[in-house]
């Protein structure tokens, strides 16, 4: 379903919340935030809705990396059966765990940078998400001397950092374990 009437969606968004919240016994509040206002320095994201969750449950969300907010959030575009050209437009968020998230990418993607120019070869990042790899590749954009590819399929999808002009192997596959 594309995403044409955001307010609609948001409507659709918060009774998907309400029966996961109600049926999952959780102690959750949330917030929907229609074309909410994001610091200039957040080009890596422009979601058109905003769902920041709050609440005695919240650890709960984000332990493991956030691998229960993840899951709400990938239900939720599940039910609304959403194109993968619409996931960035819904961003889900608890504690400020997305930014911190995308800052620890962001870093990594500095010392995977350093890395491959110091040894010459490539760097290979664990598997991890479609909206997290393209962090990594807008944190390297701008740098002449490497490139950026994502490889592998499905749960082994990962990002590779190569030297630009690289001509060798392809990096070897990281191990499907992720790191967090």
């Amino acid at each position: 379903m594309p995403m044409q009437d955001k307010i609609a969606t948001a409507k659709r968004i918060s009774e998907l919340l309400n029966t996961i919240i109600q049926l999952g016994d959780f102690r959750l509040k949330y917030k929907i935030t229609v074309d909410p206002p994001l610091p200039e320095d957040r080009d890596w994201e422009r979601p058109s809705i905003l769902v920041e969750f709050s609440g005695t449950d919240s650890g709960m969300l984000i332990e493991r990396g956030g691998e229960l907010l993840r899951s709400i959030e990938c239900v939720v575009m599940e039910a609304l059966r959403m194109g993968s050209d619409d996931h960035d437009k819904i961003a889900f968020d608890c504690m400020g765990h997305r930014r911190a998230r995308f800052d620890e990418l962001k870093m990594a993607a500095e010392v995977a940078a350093q890395q491959v120019r110091d040894r010459g070869v490539p760097y290979s990042f664990a598997p991890m998400s479609s909206r997290e790899r393209r962090i990594v590749h807008l944190a390297l954009r701008e740098q002449a001397d490497l490139r950026t590819e994502s490889e592998g399929m499905g749960p082994e999808r990962h990002l590779v950092v190569y030297p630009k002009d690289y001509k060798g192997k392809p990096a070897p596959a990281p191990s499907m374990r992720r790191r967090r």
